[in-house]
């Protein structure tokens, strides 16, 4: 969908924000006139209030400037902050979208609200239907492009470029994660980010053969039970000073997770779909610091496998080598994801020397009983980073709740027969996950690990924003955190 902002435009979807308990606005003052007072009549309904999401529609003359005058609740003015905003343009755009109207003209106050009012109307616009072959035009959106106007419209465009490089991020995170495994497997999610060298990245792949002679045994070992090869992508955006340390984002990319020879329970491993959620959060990162040209040094990484049952797979009571050469007892072989960051963790310091690294993964179902759906996970060893992911998830909607890591969880990791084994029982599942990929961050690492079990994808009632099974959480987190904390 097209957005453009305007200080007026004519469009045939004429939509505008009523205060709750409030009046008509002046933006659309003009139009009542033209119509005879069709808008205030409207307006008088006893059921219509402004309440927020509320909407009023109004059918126009001929001999009115617009088809369809849309009044949408606002809500109450002082509880209107940036998410109510987006959701504006959200349920404007899920309840018009569909409509047969191709053009729409959304009043608002300030380029703020402009601006989140767009991304609202965008992110609800994705649609994920490229295998459905029998969809008839009027299961489709008609709806091609949006206005948003306000008196402060150049401001709002020249804000919007980072808004919506942030919001096509958060698309290509929901592409990845929505494609099915036999579509999207190591190499071809490979593939589809060495493609993203047309926006500027600089993109390398390697595949078993080059993480054979670095010793990721860890990786390799998760991988080993598929017939479809790993991989681990490398992205480099270096927009930032010659010289200066980068920042790493690491993800699970574990394209489908069987759990392996711990196989899971049939119903639900549909889902294990989505266990690239962390791959895909910083594939989508990746992309939106590309687009707007970000004026810092990060570098992403992921680590591609299946986790399949095969005779070849790894076993439990077997121990992996890591690329650190710490050995891993494995005791389930479905607490794979930990496996494969704990490589990848080792290649960003070992090769990047990052000032921080974060950490993204679908890593444990304990995560949701802790937090549920609402927040991500945040574990971390330094409280500067803590501050600036938590303000950055409020900032952009894409919430983190600190837990706790301590010395005191590293018994429930004890092995008889390696340096640790890779699970640590029920209790703080979470905890311990994350205490485990701890031991391989080396000493004085600004590091931080985001558990997105809960939130990387949307079973059940929807936000507006999330239209589809994938939420594409990350990317709007990151590149805020990334835009706050190393862009000077």
């Amino acid at each position: 969908m097209k957005i453009t902002f305007a200080e007026q435009a004519d469009a045939e979807i004429a939509a505008f924000v009523v205060d709750e308990d409030g009046g008509l606005p002046p933006a659309a003052k003009a139009l009542d006139e033209a119509t005879g007072g069709l808008l205030s009549e409207a307006l008088s309904q006893d059921r219509f209030t402004g309440k927020h999401g509320q909407q009023e529609t109004v059918v126009l003359p001929k001999s009115a400037p617009s088809r369809r005058a849309v009044l949408i609740g606002g809500g109450k003015l002082n509880e209107r902050d940036a998410r109510a905003q987006e959701k504006i343009g959200a349920l404007l755009f899920k309840q018009q979208g569909g409509s047969g109207f191709k053009t729409m003209a959304l009043h608002v106050d300030d380029a703020a609200f402009a601006n989140r009012a767009a991304i609202g109307a965008e992110l609800a616009s994705y649609r994920f239907d490229q295998f459905f072959t029998k969809l008839k035009d009027d299961q489709k959106p008609s709806l091609e492009a949006l206005t948003l106007v306000t008196s402060e419209a150049d401001a709002a465009k020249a804000d919007w470029g980072h808004y919506e490089a942030a919001t096509e991020g958060t698309k290509l995170a929901r592409d990845l994660m929505n494609l099915p495994p036999n579509v999207l497997y190591p190499e071809t999610f490979a593939k589809r980010i060495k493609e993203l060298e047309e926006f500027g990245l600089e993109v390398e792949i390697l595949d078993e053969d080059d993480m054979e002679k670095l010793g990721m045994g860890a990786l390799l070992g998760v991988g080993q039970g598929s017939r479809r090869e790993s991989r681990l992508a490398i992205m480099k955006w270096m927009g930032g000073k010659d010289g200066d340390a980068p920042v790493a984002l690491c993800g699970k990319g574990v394209c489908f997770d069987a759990g392996g020879i711990s196989i899971k329970p049939g119903p639900g491993m549909e889902d294990m779909r989505g266990d690239m959620g962390g791959a895909a959060a910083v594939t989508g990162a990746m992309l939106s610091l590309a687009k707007r040209k970000a004026k810092a040094n990060v570098v992403g990484l992921v680590g591609l496998v299946e986790n399949m049952p095969d005779g070849n797979a790894i076993k439990p009571s077997d121990i992996l080598t890591s690329a650190s050469g710490q050995t891993i007892e494995v005791q389930n072989t479905d607490a794979e994801g930990r496996l494969v960051l704990a490589d990848v963790l080792w290649y960003a310091q070992q090769h990047f020397k990052p000032q921080s690294i974060v950490d993204l993964a679908t890593l444990t179902g304990a995560i949701v009983i802790s937090l549920g759906h609402h927040h991500a996970g945040l574990f971390t060893n330094d409280d500067g980073v803590a501050d600036g992911l938590t303000k950055a998830g409020l900032t952009e909607g894409e919430r983190v709740w600190r837990l706790p890591l301590g010395s005191e969880y590293d018994s429930l990791l004890k092995s008889k027969f390696a340096d640790m084994r890779n699970i640590g029982g029920r209790a703080a599942g979470s905890i311990t996950a994350a205490q485990f990929l701890k031991r391989f961050v080396n000493e004085g690492q600004k590091w931080a690990h985001i558990d997105i079990a809960g939130v990387a994808w949307v079973d059940g009632e929807k936000s507006p924003l999330d239209p589809s099974w994938a939420s594409g959480f990350g990317p709007r987190l990151l590149d805020r955190w990334i835009a706050d904390n190393y862009e000077g």
